[in-house]
């Protein structure tokens, strides 16, 4: 008996051990909706944070379905049987965060069918009625545990809460569900067994900025790319990063980086901006931050100008994407500990300082450079001033500008472009 327990005390042991070495909730996404009944444009807004261990990302560009459609893939050799958020050519758009609480006690053994499921959609649907049937036809147990958000060109806003045998939808346009037309999810479903759920901190963060940024009438791509994927305010310790940031770059000043909206396993971000209307599926377009998103910027992309995509989103031989490998090599900088559990601790200074050299503040009037070009580049879209054409010249801009930035900048080669 004494041998039993003590075989038990030390296996247990073991397993806390290797536990405190391991990063917690690696596949931790923060994700939202605005209908488009409650945005000054009429157009939805899909986004996703992505947090994964698989870092190297990539845009991509698929014409392998009923429908055409681009979409966030990984940096692997099996990047075309899976998509992690994208939209179609009917406007037609998906994300997901896994949700941990909709399958609790379950043994099924088939398990992680997100992506394959996103991509099945978006070869496939238009509405988000489409989907629901695609929901409904699938094997059970079907491998889901997860909050999958989409929208559509015929208003269509939702969150359909999925577990291996059974879905729940919430519904944007319904006010008892969402007053101002805003969901959140995070990594629980608020159908499933709360205790199992994990992200209640990001959640209340993400809803707290989403509510202001609509009380202020600031829901824009730029704007919520800042205050939700560059986020540094916790919710739980009223915590904010940006309130007193360090004098000087080259001192490291270290905060306790956990349960923030970025984390150390952010690797990308999206926000689809949805048609407003079903004559409008060409003017839907898609924002992406490829890699960590305080070491990167936006990039726009349309299907509406086909499968040329711009060069610095999309991979290279390697699997990787030009603005994503650099967003990574400045993120190195970010966590530079390599013992007791550093990937805890993040180096603010090189991010903001007093000095205003941190990768956020050198960053910041690139990307709004490429918002102020990409949003005159809409206006006239949407007016019949500019085509097709007009876009593919802007991504041949959007290369040549970041490969001279970035150059310039921080003495990193894109690519030559």
């Amino acid at each position: 008996m004494i041998i039993t327990k003590t075989i038990r005390n030390t296996v247990l042991l073991g397993v806390l051990i290797l536990l405190s070495f391991l990063p917690i909730n690696t596949f931790a996404c923060t994700t939202f909706l605005i209908s488009g009944k409650h945005t000054t444009d009429g157009k939805p807004l899909l986004f996703k944070n992505r947090d994964t261990k698989e870092m190297n990302n990539s845009l991509a560009f698929f014409k392998d379905g009923k429908y055409d459609y681009m979409g966030l893939v990984n940096g692997a050799d099996d990047w075309k049987d899976m998509v992690w958020g994208g939209y179609n050519e009917t406007g037609f758009a998906i994300i997901n965060s896994a949700a941990y609480n909709n399958n609790v006690g379950d043994t099924a053994k088939i398990i992680d069918q997100e992506g394959i499921i996103m991509k099945r959609a978006l070869q496939t649907c238009k509405t988000i009625e489409d989907f629901e049937n695609l929901l409904n036809k699938l094997p059970k147990p079907s491998g889901l545990d997860s909050n999958f958000g989409v929208i559509d060109a015929f208003g269509g806003a939702a969150f359909y809460e999925t577990g291996n045998y059974s879905f729940m939808k919430v519904d944007a346009n319904d006010p008892t569900n969402a007053p101002n037309g805003i969901l959140v999810r995070t990594n629980h479903s608020i159908s499933g067994v709360k205790e199992s759920g994990m992200g209640y901190c990001r959640y209340n963060t993400a809803t707290a900025a989403l509510n202001k940024a609509a009380a202020d009438q600031k829901i824009t791509p730029l704007f919520l790319f800042n205050h939700v994927s560059r986020n540094l305010y916790h919710s739980l310790t009223n915590t904010d990063l940006l309130a007193d940031i360090p004098p000087k770059r080259d001192v490291p000043e270290f905060k306790f980086f956990i349960d923030y909206i970025p984390r150390i396993y952010s690797a990308s971000a999206i926000m689809i901006v949805g048609a407003k209307d079903e004559y409008h599926e060409k003017d839907a377009m898609m924002w992406t931050i490829l890699g960590f998103p305080l070491t990167s910027v936006a990039i726009p992309t349309w299907i509406s100008a086909g499968e040329q995509l711009p060069k610095v989103a999309v991979m290279d031989s390697n699997l990787k994407s030009p603005i994503c490998t650099a967003a990574l090599k400045f993120k190195e900088e970010c966590f530079p500990l390599t013992y007791d559990k550093g990937w805890n601790y993040l180096n603010l200074s090189v991010l903001v300082n007093q000095e205003k050299t941190g990768y956020m503040q050198l960053l910041k009037p690139i990307e709004e450079e490429i918002f102020c070009k990409a949003n005159s580049l809409i206006a006239e879209m949407e007016k019949g001033q500019k085509s097709e054409k007009n876009i593919r010249l802007f991504y041949a801009w959007l290369d040549q500008y970041l490969a001279k930035e970035y150059k310039n900048e921080f003495d990193f080669n894109l690519g030559d472009f």
